[in-house]
């Protein structure tokens, strides 16, 4: 039977987002001859950028799966039919074979005598001289070990994994590390806080401060807001910053970006992180939201860690590594006279393509955002 000799809805491919023509259906939600609602998921799609639920377009009866698990289908192509449930017919599911007939096994008789061969002493060879066995090589590759588990990797894991590569392999990559005393920011929240979470809903933590740093820095900084082309003969410098923010989720570490980021306050960046670190780890980012950073911040203080060389988000020219803020005893001057006063300090680590930003440029970078850390903020940016 044809697609075109099905009766009912043909479901497609739907548009995933731009710059996106094709997916890999990672599982069914529903199998032939199951009842599905319409806007009721249907199956799971993975692409490079997100993994995506694809709802039914209509209610009935699932008659027919036109796309197996681990296919890539393009946009558009046919995925399933479905019919209406009123068709007695569609209820029995169409693409299940008929189980092949048992035959019964060939009738084997006893031997007779004369088809038994005598049986003969064996000979035994004389024993050879006793010599040392050599040991058998080493196999290069361990049998895995009661209880290990081997598991297909994910789409987007291999994505993540293929691009990491290919950025390290298309620039080159240079970190520069640089400290920053965030007492007075610390000392803001602290004083504001309460406030802050009952006008907006939203706890104020160190990272909007820092993501406000870094896009202000960027606009005196603009070689580090820019991308090369291929064949590195030009460079664009944009007049905007679209703010990725490194999220991490059980599938794998995602870069929601926030558009036009260099219009938001410390309010609206805390409300546009928040907002895309949920839909990440809810599933429900697009890959539009996925996709056009022009820079981009990965907070791997979260996570406890003091600094780390993060990679660069290709085609961008650098991405900026936020540190865990922890209390130290820091040696301080006032009046002349030395003090060991405790301070909230914090890393700041930029990866930077050095094919195109020099060491001096990633060190003014972060200098002008450790003074609008240190220096910057006050009440009325709240």
């Amino acid at each position: 039977m044809t697609t075109e000799q099905l009766e009912g809805t043909t479901v497609r491919m739907p548009a995933l987002g731009e710059n996106v023509d094709e997916g890999t259906i990672t599982r069914w939600l529903k199998q032939p001859g199951d009842r599905v609602e319409a806007e009721e998921p249907l199956l799971e799609v993975a692409t490079d950028k997100v993994d995506t639920e694809i709802p039914s377009p209509v209610g009935g009866i699932l008659q027919r799966i036109l796309a197996d698990e681990d296919d890539v289908v393009t946009v558009g192509a046919e995925l399933a039919v479905i019919t209406d449930s009123s068709d007695g017919a569609a209820a029995a599911p169409t693409n299940a074979s008929p189980a092949p007939p048992v035959q019964a096994p060939p009738a084997v008789s006893a031997p007779t005598a004369a088809t038994v061969p005598p049986v003969s002493a064996p000979t035994v060879p004389p024993a050879p001289k006793p010599e040392p066995t050599p040991a058998p090589p080493a196999p290069r590759e361990q049998a895995a070990a009661a209880g290990s588990v081997t598991e297909k990797l994910p789409r987007i894991r291999r994505t993540i994994a293929q691009r990491m590569v290919e950025s390290l392999q298309t620039s080159a990559q240079l970190t520069t590390v640089l400290e920053v005393d965030v007492t007075a920011i610390a000392r803001l929240r602290a004083a504001h806080k309460d406030d802050f979470l009952a006008r907006t809903g939203l706890k104020l933590s160190f990272l909007p401060f820092f993501a406000k740093a870094a896009v202000d820095a960027l606009t005196e900084h603009r070689v580090l807001n820019a991308s090369l082309n291929p064949d590195v003969t030009e460079v664009t410098y944009y007049d905007h910053c679209h703010l990725g923010m490194a999220v991490d989720s059980e599938k794998g570490l995602m870069v929601p970006v926030i558009r036009d980021a260099q219009n938001l306050g410390i309010e609206g960046l805390a409300r546009a992180i928040a907002d895309k670190a949920e839909k990440v780890r809810t599933g429900k980012i697009t890959a539009d939201e996925l996709s056009g950073g022009t820079f981009t911040l990965t907070n791997t203080g979260s996570r406890g860690a003091l600094f780390d060389t993060p990679i660069i988000n290709q085609p961008q020219t650098g991405i900026l590594g936020v540190g865990a803020v922890v209390e130290r005893l820091i040696p301080t001057r006032q009046d002349g006279e030395l003090r060991i006063d405790v301070r909230s300090m914090a890393y700041l680590s930029i990866s930077y393509d050095h094919r195109i930003v020099d060491g001096a440029d990633a060190a003014r970078f972060l200098t002008t955002v450790k003074n609008r850390l240190e220096n910057g903020f006050t009440p009325n940016d709240l």
